[in-house]
């Protein structure tokens, strides 16, 4: 049995947030250490190639790469398996474009483009007692009004922290889309449980570790993707494509 890390990845081992289709080959990049994990991180290599067109193959990937166009969170990253995930910022100057990581209503990598004000804000949860942003150094003894689970607004230019929303029942969230807390339950010894109701006033509960909150009251902080984080049941799908057919 070899020792050592594992340095491959079986495509259809690899994380279903990917999309990567089953035919297209034995093996799929594995992501390098990083600040994401494995099955929560897109690798640029299959942004590049997989979602946005821009390369045929890896190798063409990392010719990109090798010059210095793509940053993550305003850094220059050469890996071509560099892992991005949730909430991260990519940027490629060259052609002026800035992109957001976040999942769609099915839990999948979704790119969403960006204004390039946008792309220099940072959402981050706090990590008591320092603040663990993934891509930035670490702040430690940030503002003592800021608690575990809250959110705060990093800005990439300044490197300083701008602005905090509490974790509290009314502010808007994510877990795989746009949700409103309603109320949290605390469990000693296990983990807290909070109750979430979405914009059809659906009612659902969830561990804490998967809220992510987005901003104050229900407004957002950041701009959301297609559909506004709100899912929808298989009827109501079908009705959408009926009516976008009809209208066309």
């Amino acid at each position: 049995m070899g020792r050592g890390p594992k340095k491959h990845l079986k495509r259809l081992a690899a994380p279903s947030t990917w999309m990567l289709d089953k035919l297209g080959g034995t093996y799929a990049p594995r992501p390098s250490p990083g600040p994401h994990k494995l099955r929560e991180s897109l690798p640029i290599v299959v942004f590049l190639r997989n979602r946005l067109k821009y390369a045929l193959t890896a190798r063409e990937v990392t010719q990109i790469v090798k010059q210095r166009l793509v940053k993550i969170d305003g850094k220059v990253r050469t890996d071509a398996t560099f892992p991005a995930g949730f909430q991260d910022v990519i940027s490629l100057e060259k052609s002026g474009e800035h992109f957001r990581l976040l999942y769609d209503v099915k839990g999948r990598f979704t790119i969403h483009r960006i204004t390039p004000e946008e792309a220099t804000l940072l959402l981050e949860t706090m990590v008591f007692p320092t603040l663990s942003l993934t891509m930035v150094a670490p702040i430690r003894y940030p503002d003592p009004l800021i608690k575990a689970n809250d959110t705060v607004k990093f800005d990439l230019e300044s490197n300083k922290i701008v602005d905090f929303v509490k974790f509290d029942t009314g502010n808007i969230v994510i877990i795989t889309g746009g949700r409103v807390i309603t109320h949290r339950e605390r469990h000693i010894g296990g983990f807290d449980i909070v109750h979430v109701k979405d914009s059809l006033d659906r009612t659902f509960a969830t561990r804490i570790t998967n809220i992510f909150v987005l901003g104050e009251g229900i407004k957002p902080w950041i701009s959301l993707p297609k559909g506004k984080g709100t899912k929808l049941t298989i009827a109501e799908e079908r009705d959408v494509r009926r009516k976008r057919a009809a209208e066309a």
